[in-house]
């Protein structure tokens, strides 16, 4: 979306309502035949896994007492994740959005939906091309119903027909789209787990940038989003999701996206001034290599001082 519709991101298209359906339309196909061709040329010598990484938040009804929140925060979930996976696990795209492109595009006196279509092979050849599903999630938001306009201009976001809210009390250590809500994470995994048939998931990215100018060693908030996060996980194991693997995101400060160097997501602070660019050790270092050596929580009295 960002890169064919808004504009935002490389390569800075803004192609309507249609850039992001088609870029995503080519990045599905694709990686349905990078799967085979893995498949059927490699998986019997060297017994690897080709799987996808896909990023999502999460999408609470405001009301879960209302049907229309309920339904609102399902189309949250399915333009977001579902865009992705329900081809690779189902064999289409949700039905919800090709109901709702559908409509809008009938309204705006478009011959054909927006949302690309996929032919009865394409679907057999896609379904079931992910031998793990990586998940990348960072935040979650409140979802309620929200009617756009007919004769507005056509765009990802407004097929929708939804508006997202945030709760004040929760934390907000980093940048202003990034809260830090830890529940979403097992009701987002536990939803994988319903949907497509409980895969195989490996945790690709999960962590929280700063924009506070503190001496940013001292990073208290990323270890109680770590912590918060990593312990929901916990919960979804003990539900029964399949969770492998987790990979904090990130090990180093680096370049991202349209904010540059601005947004650190590191365990270690990088000096990018100095030519030398040198590394140092966040106070979430010493927190992070202690789960890693208990792979969970350690005991306190357990950890050596």
């Amino acid at each position: 979306e960002k890169g064919y519709e808004t504009g935002e991101h490389a390569p800075g298209l803004k192609l309507g309502g249609c850039g992001a359906y088609k870029a995503a339309h080519h990045i599905i196909k694709t990686h349905a035949k990078v799967w085979h061709s893995y498949n059927n040329t490699w998986r019997r010598e060297q017994r690897g896994m080709v799987g996808i990484s896909l990023t999502s938040g999460w999408g609470e009804p405001v009301d879960p007492h209302s049907q229309t929140d309920r339904d609102a925060a399902e189309r949250y979930i399915q333009f977001h994740l579902g865009w992705f996976a329900n081809p690779i696990y189902r064999g289409d795209y949700p039905e919800v959005m090709k109901n709702y492109v559908g409509k809008k595009s009938a309204q705006q006196g478009l011959g054909t939906s927006r949302l690309p279509t996929f032919s009865v092979q394409e679907k057999t050849y896609i379904k079931g091309t992910s031998d793990f599903l990586g998940i990348g999630h960072f935040t979650t938001r409140y979802v309620l119903q929200k009617n756009f306009p007919f004769l507005q201009v056509s765009s990802y976001r407004t097929d929708h027909d939804l508006a997202e809210l945030v709760d004040p009390n929760w934390p907000v250590p980093g940048p202003k789209w990034l809260y830090s809500v830890p529940w979403g994470f097992r009701r987002l995994l536990n939803f994988i787990k319903t949907q497509y048939g409980n895969p195989l998931i490996y945790v690709t990215e999960n962590g929280v940038s700063e924009t506070m100018q503190c001496p940013q060693l001292c990073d208290e908030w990323r270890i109680q989003y770590l912590k918060g996060y990593i312990n929901e996980i916990l919960k979804a194991l003990n539900d029964g999701v399949n969770v492998k693997g987790y990979t904090a995101w990130s090990l180093l400060d680096k370049f991202e996206w349209n904010k540059g160097f601005s947004e650190r997501f590191g365990l270690y602070h990088i000096d990018f001034k100095n030519k030398n660019k040198p590394r140092y050790p966040k106070a979430s270092v010493d927190y992070y290599k202690k789960i890693i050596s208990a792979n969970g929580f350690p005991n306190p009295r357990e950890v050596m001082s």
